[in-house]
């Protein structure tokens, strides 16, 4: 019975999958034409993660508490339902941006609680691990020019209301170019960083089954994708711009910075 729970429950990961497009979508090109499509599949995702809930509560006789897949599982579906709720209430269409992306990460993260087959062959394996990186430093790469932007905006604006100019206030772009920078390579910075974690989250668990939730690393790196969740949905949907969301911006490049430590190794010189 659990492994028939499972099983209904990657195909809500699946099916959630493509709430995540529609946020990458919105993000990249400021479209919401796929919004009803992913909605459909959404409540469809929902009703057969009812069904992998419902199936593993008969087989263990009591709510799917049992630990930290069930318990994430169970949550990612109750977050999916008061969406669906406000939707319904309230036709809040931009809450999605932020809830898809959670959505569909906790239930992917709640359909790794029994391992799959290991890799078909090393050079699998190796590819995988290496469009895992490859996104990851393309990522961080995009961070790093969101922070020097942010930096920038910081320093102009000081500038602007001190009305004191300086030595670099000429050579400094408008405060408008500057934003509208943050807000470019803050967007491939979240969809580089999602499509990362995607890859290791999954290199992990089939390298390590689920020993993986025990890995500080994995832990750290969802934080910081987190927060770069909460960052993107507060500077394109709730209209953070300026002054606060420049700091939010150099906030999730120091955390994107103890990730980075904490996957070279340095997390056991820092912890001395």
């Amino acid at each position: 019975m659990q492994e028939s729970s499972v099983f209904w429950l990657r195909i809500a990961a699946a099916l959630y999958f493509f709430g995540l497009l529609h946020t990458l979508l919105t993000l990249l090109r400021r479209r919401t034409s796929f919004f009803r499509f992913a909605l459909s599949t959404f409540v469809i995702a929902v009703i057969v993660h009812m069904v992998s809930l419902v199936e593993l509560a008969r087989a263990e006789g009591q709510l799917p508490l049992g630990n930290f897949y069930q318990s994430t599982s169970l949550c990612a579906f109750f977050i999916a339902l008061v969406f669906l709720f406000v939707w319904w209430r309230y036709q809040f269409a931009p809450l999605s941006v932020f809830l898809f992306p959670l959505v569909f990460l906790m239930t992917l993260v709640g359909a790794m609680q029994l391992p799959v087959a290991g890799w078909s062959s090393p050079g699998v394996r190796e590819g995988w691990l290496l469009v895992h990186v490859i996104t990851v430093l393309s990522g961080y790469a995009a961070l790093l020019l969101t922070a020097g932007a942010s930096l920038f905006y910081l320093i102009r604006e000081r500038q602007l209301k001190s009305k004191r100019p300086g030595a670099l206030f000429d050579r400094l772009p408008p405060l408008g170019t500057l934003d509208s920078l943050i807000t470019r390579s803050l967007t491939f910075t979240f969809l580089l960083i999602t499509c990362g974690v995607i890859a290791g989250l999954t290199w992990a668990f089939i390298e390590s089954g689920t020993r993986w939730i025990g890995d500080a690393r994995i832990h750290v790196a969802l934080v910081t994708w987190a927060l770069s969740l909460v960052t993107v949905f507060l500077r394109n949907t709730a209209g953070w711009r300026g002054r606060k969301a420049a700091m939010l911006s150099i906030a999730l490049t120091g955390c994107a910075a103890l990730t980075w430590a904490a996957h070279i190794g340095l997390r056991s010189v820092l912890t001395r």
